[in-house]
């Protein structure tokens, strides 16, 4: 039983860190982010298999992580709080032609990133091209051209 509830433990301390780091960092994986994953996947792994290295708690901590995973994944078709918790909502970092530029601090996205985006979606060269642009919960930025 120990195994599970370490497994469930470090499911949801995980699954919470991920969502305090933001969308923006799902989104591109740099070589950091690499480094950074296989240390946590590590980390967390010594974190759920303590001392017992089993097959038999292997096991078991494959289906409680995937019995948590579906669970959580029907917990966010029925429940929109749940939803809204574990995937958040997205985050309009421009609107009016104007950068919010609290929001994007807070969402950690540049000016440059809106840029990058409205170039690569849109063609657009020039910030006052772009009447709107929003942070989806994927990390994607989704521009809408300002109308001419």
């Amino acid at each position: 039983m120990e195994t599970v509830i370490r497994a469930a433990a470090v499911y949801l301390v995980v699954l919470m860190l991920t969502r305090l780091t933001g969308r923006r960092s799902l989104a591109q994986i740099t070589p950091f982010d690499v480094v950074l994953l296989l240390i946590i996947a590590e980390t967390v792994q010594q974190a759920m298999v303590g001392d017992d290295t089993s097959f038999t708690n292997a096991v078991v901590l494959i289906v409680t992580l995937c019995t948590i995973d579906v669970v959580l994944a029907w917990a966010k078709e029925r429940f929109t709080l749940v939803k809204d918790v574990v995937e958040g909502r997205p985050t309009v970092l421009m609107s009016g032609g104007e950068p919010d530029l609290r929001t994007m601090r807070r969402a950690r996205i540049g000016l440059e990133e809106v840029m990058q985006a409205a170039r690569q979606s849109h063609g657009l060269r020039r910030l006052d091209e772009i009447e709107a642009a929003v942070l989806e919960i994927d990390g994607a930025i989704s521009i809408i051209p300002r109308q001419s």
